[in-house]
């Protein structure tokens, strides 16, 4: 079973059981971004949560197995066209240059690890409309001279 159809696995069972991603995350032990990420293909999951998402979903092995294996880390380099996902590229389009300064006079020269990273999404209750709040935690990892 490829990525492609352990996701679309994970959604069908996901919808028939009625699960939210918090849920199913809280169950295995895991952040919610994360859990979602593995769940779509894009980080691989330790076997011990692998077994435990597919004893909560009611999944195959061939889920399992594919859950553990290495993801190729990859995606359409194309313009978003979902429009959630556009104006989340379209922050980093905008913003992105000025989070690059501002990131390089706090530390030096370097970037924030996506590797040595955790994420979250919460939602702010606000009498002018509910706001999204997603919180990046990226270790800095500055470049070095030889």
């Amino acid at each position: 079973m490829n990525k492609l159809d352990m996701t679309q696995a994970i959604m069908v069972a996901k919808e028939i059981k009625q699960l939210q991603w918090e849920t199913i995350a809280n169950t295995i032990g895991m952040s919610t971004v994360w859990t979602t990420s593995a769940c779509m293909g894009m980080n691989s999951m330790p076997a011990e949560k692998a077994h435990a998402l597919c004893e909560l979903l009611e999944l195959p092995a061939e889920v399992k197995t594919a859950l553990e294996a290495y993801p190729i880390k990859s995606w359409d380099e194309s313009v978003p066209k979902d429009p959630l996902i556009y104006r989340l590229y379209e922050i980093v389009g905008v913003y992105g240059p000025t989070l690059k300064e501002v990131i390089q006079e706090k530390f030096g020269d370097g970037i924030m690890s996506a590797i040595d990273f955790n994420m979250s999404v919460e939602r702010e209750h606000d009498p002018k409309g509910d706001r999204v709040v997603v919180t990046m935690n990226g270790k800095f990892l500055p470049y070095k001279a030889w």
